[in-house]
């Protein structure tokens, strides 16, 4: 298998592994390009490669991140690996520093003053709801200007003109926190948004942490990640990135931007955010634009899933040693099903405790045995219908604190919380072992 440095050899292992579904059929980025992305995560189709896309003669790549199978060949391990590998990188001791290089392959190509228009990136418009084209697979790459600590993270943006973006930022991200610090608050920000990536830099900035995202993404992939400095902006910038925009944010010069399909699977307020001048985009011969499609697999991975679960397992092998828990994509990051050994009647309770207070977004949980496979939402729901006592088997935490984009939960993200053991209660009543057939190789059995 070809190693994976950046998009392209991504691209290359994907179609390597079946994983990657090439379209050349024509299609609008008026929400089709979206519609079909959307459809192959759902029939497990592979990520989208759509070469041939009305309107510009760019490539456009979608939903890499968006499976467990695609998940475990960005993280080069066995999908039943993830969360070790997460759970390594994630330590501090193990960040790998990025390397510094001079020339990168986005200087080759350069707008910068009155040649500066968004309008030359394929920015798609996805789903029905967007207030209008958004940049949403980019990485917003900032610096702490009293410490100089690196930062990665993603903020959604809305084209407003050729060179300007509305960029939504949230006053307890690390982005809003730098431009806080300063003497001047309300003075341009320096900001470059790196688009068409290598997934362990993907991955990496999803995770909120104390330290530079980059050394994540180098403690994932066994070396530091090659950055260069930006051609407008003094920041590091990944030297393998397709497409880089480079800017200033202005706080004090705001304007409405939104709506936006957001994780929770609705339509995102309109915020007076901050807006974002562009001082030049850069890119490498022949790029590849590419996009996350909002309120869907991928947005949920990133952000969601990868950088959360590793911190559920630590949390509630505390109680049970063996253990395990998954955030599954369809419950928005807001769930969590963990499997167990049951041998005491009290054990699902605690373990759904823990996992409510790992992270604040986590509501409702699931406690479920090894007979059931924890990532097929089928069998958990069966195990919700034939295995809880409604009166016994759940519980209720009121006006705990969650996530303030949390639909159940008012503004300020309180809400209830809500504990469900799922497990065999055999001393109770005893039915035996679950009905099953295995599965056979159905190519020996049909012309």
């Amino acid at each position: 298998m070809a190693e994976i440095r950046d998009l392209r050899s991504f691209i290359t292992v994907l179609r390597e592994k079946g994983q990657l579904a090439e379209i050349s059929k024509e299609v609008s980025m008026e929400h089709e390009l979206a519609d079909v992305t959307a459809s192959l995560a759902r029939s497990n189709g592979g990520a989208a490669l759509f070469s041939n896309v009305e309107g510009t003669n760019l490539p456009i790549f979608a939903g890499g991140v968006a499976s467990h199978t695609r998940t475990a060949i960005s993280l080069d391990c066995e999908p039943n690996s993830i969360i070790d590998v997460m759970s390594e990188a994630l330590k501090i001791p193990n960040g790998i520093p990025p390397r510094q290089v001079k020339v990168a392959e986005w200087h080759k190509n350069c707008l910068t003053g009155e040649d500066i228009d968004l309008g030359t990136l394929p920015i798609p418009k996805h789903s029905r709801g967007d207030g209008g084209s958004f940049i949403t697979g980019a990485v917003s790459i900032t610096k702490d200007p009293i410490s100089g600590r690196g930062n990665l993270s993603y903020n959604r943006m809305l084209v407003l003109e050729k060179n300007i973006l509305g960029f939504n930022v949230n006053e307890w991200r690390d982005v809003g926190t730098f431009m806080k610090s300063r003497p001047d608050p309300d003075a341009p920000f320096p900001v470059a948004l790196a688009i068409g990536l290598d997934p362990a830099i993907m991955i990496a900035a999803g995770v909120r942490t104390t330290v530079d995202e980059l050394l994540i993404a180098g403690a994932i992939r066994g070396e530091g990640i090659e950055v260069c400095k930006g051609i407008t902006v003094d920041l590091d910038i990944p030297a393998r990135a397709e497409i880089v925009i480079e800017g200033h944010i202005r706080p004090a010069d705001r304007s409405p931007e939104g709506p936006l399909a957001e994780f929770h699977g609705y339509h995102g307020e309109m915020w007076d955010s901050p807006t974002l001048e562009v001082s030049a985009i850069a890119f490498r011969d022949n790029p590849i634009y590419q996009t996350i499609i909002p309120g869907w697999y991928e947005h949920i991975y990133i952000g969601n899933i990868l950088p959360r679960e590793p911190l559920l397992r630590k949390q509630i092998r505390h109680i049970d040693p063996t253990a395990d828990v998954i955030i599954p994509p369809y419950g928005n990051g807001f769930m969590a099903v963990i499997q167990i050994d049951r041998d005491n009647p009290g054990t699902p309770k605690n373990l759904a405790l823990a996992a409510m207070t790992a992270h604040i977004n986590i509501r409702n949980v699931v406690v479920v045995d090894r007979d059931i496979n924890m990532h097929e939402s089928s069998e958990v729901l069966w195990a919700i219908t034939n295995r809880v006592h409604w009166d016994r088997d759940v519980f209720k935490i009121s006006e705990a604190q969650g996530h303030e984009m949390d639909p159940t939960a008012d503004r300020r993200g309180v809400s209830t919380k809500v504990g469900i053991d799922a497990t065999y209660k055999r001393e109770r009543r005893e039915y035996g072992d679950r009905v099953a057939y295995p599965s056979v190789d159905l190519s020996e059995y049909l012309d």
